[in-house]
């Protein structure tokens, strides 16, 4: 089974304040769906960040597609197969429109808008979300803004999702209908969720964060 990501050793501190990772490693190799669990303030959300160069640790190796990652150049085509949905979306969403925060990535990448245009009705009909396509984000539920912010990571076409409490904000409704769009994607994927609901039903197995490392634990559908 070929390894996407791979996080060696990484320790990494806040200024001013002790350890958060102490050596966490951390592996996900195609189409596996792990869970990231812990206490909260365990490191987790950080050490998200870290696999996509965002935060930068003291120690320890990044790999990823076969490629060990350290200057930011390296990260640049990184943050292009591995998409990171945020535990807020309104930090993720920043457009006017919909169609505007979906189409930012592609058009970054430098597709001209027309095509830009096609991919965000590809990605909104992929979601059944075109209903929400010329609506002003910031009026949107949160719930909306949750499936929105999928919809500007899928429009990439990542390899690797990595979802940070993903259920933040949702009711039951579109909280099932997060999960039946997650359960139906090929990328492989590290959740980050506090619902052992939600994960039991999406990964195949959890790693447990605590004291800065990483052990793992069997559980998962």
């Amino acid at each position: 089974m070929s390894i996407l990501l791979e996080l060696e050793d990484i320790q990494f501190s806040y200024p001013g304040q002790p350890p958060v990772l102490r050596g966490a490693s951390l592996g996900l190799a195609a189409g596996e769906r792990v869970a990231l669990v812990g206490p909260n303030g365990s490191g987790k959300s950080t050490l998200l960040r870290i696999a996509l160069g965002l935060l930068r640790p003291a120690r320890g190796t990044i790999r990823a597609f076969g490629e060990t990652r350290q200057r930011e150049a390296d990260f640049v085509d990184l943050r292009r197969r591995i998409g990171l949905v945020f535990q807020d979306p309104d930090d993720q969403l920043f457009c006017p429109t919909v169609a505007e925060d979906i189409a930012f990535g592609p058009l970054n990448l430098g597709h001209s808008r027309a095509e830009a245009l096609r991919m965000v009705d590809q990605v909104l009909d992929q979601l059944a979300l075109g209903h929400l396509r010329d609506r002003i984000t910031h009026h949107l539920s949160g719930g909306e803004k949750r499936l929105v912010t999928l919809a500007t990571v899928l429009v990439m076409r990542p390899d690797v999702l990595l979802l940070d409490e993903p259920t933040n904000a949702l009711d039951p409704e579109n909280e099932e209908r997060l999960l039946a769009i997650l359960q139906a994607l090929p990328q492989a994927i590290l959740l980050v969720s506090h619902d052992p609901g939600f994960r039991a039903r999406l990964v195949q197995r959890e790693e447990r964060l605590v004291n800065g490392q990483v052990s793992g634990n069997s559980g998962g559908t």
